[in-house]
């Protein structure tokens, strides 16, 4: 269980101590209906792959969800209750040399593709070539009282393009 720190519809900020809570912030997530990017910032192991692992299975996706540490770029071709597919492609800038290199692989597509919804892990070394995102989640390892758990700050901030699309922070809770 976790206790907001911060109201505000357009900034969130939550405690996970569990798998099982960033499990119930993915199905949150899922509930939003975003499209366009989500940037994931966050140090290495602070659990960006596992909130997408959890997202990619709440919006539908059935099968295995691999890292796109090595691809860039995994692809998900989601199924809606309305028999629409939904694209959602999950990008891991880790190992970008050069922002300029997402144009080689046509990532501008992904970016252009209408209802589709890019979470990017590490966006922040393509920031001067990616538009801004919908939303911002920063992830941070945090001190719990219980020196045996282990602990997620997460910091959930709208942009003004996530403000647009009309969606509110302030119902998710853990």
């Amino acid at each position: 269980m976790s206790n907001s720190i911060r109201e505000d519809k357009n900034v969130k900020t939550l405690t996970l101590y569990s798998e099982a809570d960033t499990q119930r912030l993915a199905e949150q997530l899922a509930a939003l209906s975003l499209f366009g990017s989500v940037w994931l910032a966050g140090d290495l192991g602070a659990g960006k792959t596992t909130l997408t692992r959890y997202w990619l299975q709440a919006l539908g996706h059935t099968g295995a969800v691999k890292s796109p540490t090595y691809t860039l770029v995994e692809p998900y071709s989601i199924k809606q209750k309305d028999g629409s597919i939904r694209p959602v492609y999950h990008a891991d800038l880790y190992r970008l040399q050069d922002p300029e290199e997402l144009s080689f692989i046509g990532f501008d597509e992904y970016l252009d593709e209408p209802n589709a919804l890019l979470i990017i892990e590490w966006a922040s070394r393509a920031d001067s070539y990616l538009p801004p995102p919908t939303l911002f989640i920063d992830m941070t390892q945090a001190t719990s009282t219980d020196k045996d758990r282990e602990a997620r700050q997460v910091e959930l901030r709208l942009s003004k393009s996530g403000q647009a699309q009309g969606l509110d922070l302030s119902s998710l809770k853990i």
